[in-house]
């Protein structure tokens, strides 16, 4: 059995912050269980651009609003507590939340917490030994 707490994640390696948003990693690769899960928080006014070339990526938002635009299409979602979305496949997208934006985000295969977004907004694929 595995539990972890948000605060035991918190200001550790496992926490990474940057001007846009916060990403707790609960569960990473090395953990072996073929999948991560982030706590991830998305700064209101903000713009992200994303795209996981490498990893599935669902996102479930439970806080917040905002919105989420498909890059290859235009078509923008809104974003709300009980929404989910998955980038199934591979989806180039752009985040815009309007208020602070709170979600569980899970990605396959894991990331080892390792990962910096590219100039594109992709993560590199790490495999763990």
């Amino acid at each position: 059995m595995f539990v972890r707490s948000l605060e035991e994640v918190e200001n550790t390696d496992d926490d990474i912050q940057t001007e846009n948003w916060r990403s707790k990693r609960i569960v990473l690769a090395r953990e072996k269980v073929g999948f991560s899960v982030h706590e991830t928080t998305l700064y209101a006014g903000t713009v992200n651009d994303f795209w996981y070339a490498n990893h599935i990526e669902a996102v479930f938002v439970y806080e917040g609003e905002g919105e989420l635009e498909n890059k290859s299409t235009g078509e923008i979602h809104q974003l709300k507590p009980g929404t989910l979305y998955m980038l199934n496949e591979h989806d180039k997208h752009q985040v815009r939340p309007k208020t602070d934006i709170r979600t569980v985000c899970v990605f396959n295969p894991p990331v080892t917490g390792r990962e910096v977004h590219d100039e594109n907004g992709v993560y590199p694929l790490i495999v763990e030994d």
